[in-house]
C-alpha cells in the first residue's frame, strides 16, 4: 500500500475505534486497536517496496522511483524489504547513468538477503560491471569469484562469463 493509502486505512480505523469505544464494544476495540498497530508496523517496516518492485519490473522506473521515495528512513526496513529496496535503487540509479549512487545501492544490497541466490548473483554481477568499467579488475574479478560460488541461472552465468572475459582481454 502506498503511504496515502495506509494514511486514510488508519484515519478509519481511528474514527471507527472512537466509535466503538464509545459503544463500549471493548472486544471490537482491540481488534481495530490491532488492526491499527499493523498498519503502523507495516509502513516502518514493510514500506512501498513490493509496490516499486512491481512497477520496476514493467520497466515503470519513475513509478518506482516516486513509490521508493515515500520510505523516508530505508535503516527501519525489515531485513526481507531492504536488499530490494537498495537492489530497486541501484537499478533505478543505473538507469539515470548515476553510476557512483548505484554502485553504493548494490553494495548494500548485498548484504541482504534476497529471494534467491540467482538474485545475489545479479546483484554481484551489477556490481563487478559497474568495477570493470572503472578498469578495476580485481574489485570485479572478487565480485565475480563469489557469484560464481552461487546458484545462478544460466543467463546469469553467461554475464560473468562475458565479464570474465572482459577482465581478461583487458588485462
Amino acid at each position: 500500500m502506498t503511504s496515502k493509502a495506509r494514511f486514510s486505512i488508519a484515519l478509519i480505523s481511528i474514527i471507527l475505534l472512537i466509535w466503538v469505544t464509545y459503544l463500549q464494544v471493548y472486544e471490537m476495540s482491540a481488534i481495530v486497536g490491532l488492526g491499527i498497530a499493523y498498519q503502523v508496523w507495516a509502513y516502518f517496516r514493510q514500506g512501498t517496496v513490493a509496490l516499486a518492485a512491481r512497477a520496476y519490473q514493467k520497466k515503470d522506473y519513475a513509478s518506482a522511483e516516486k513509490l521508493l521515495k515515500e520510505i523516508k528512513n530505508p535503516d527501519r526496513l525489515a531485513k526481507s524489504r531492504r536488499g530490494y529496496y537498495e537492489f530497486i535503487q541501484g537499478n533505478i540509479q543505473l538507469q539515470k547513468g548515476n553510476h557512483v549512487e548505484a554502485e553504493t545501492h548494490f553494495q548494500i544490497a548485498s548484504r541482504f538477503p534476497l529471494r534467491n541466490e540467482n538474485d545475489k548473483g545479479i546483484v554481484l554481477v551489477q556490481l563487478a560491471n559497474l568495477n570493470l568499467q572503472k578498469k578495476e579488475f580485481l574489485k570485479a574479478g572478487a565480485y565475480l569469484n563469489v557469484a560464481k560460488d552461487l546458484k545462478l541461472s544460466s543467463r546469469v552465468q553467461s554475464i560473468v562469463q562475458k565479464i570474465e572475459y572482459e577482465i581478461q582481454k583487458a588485462k
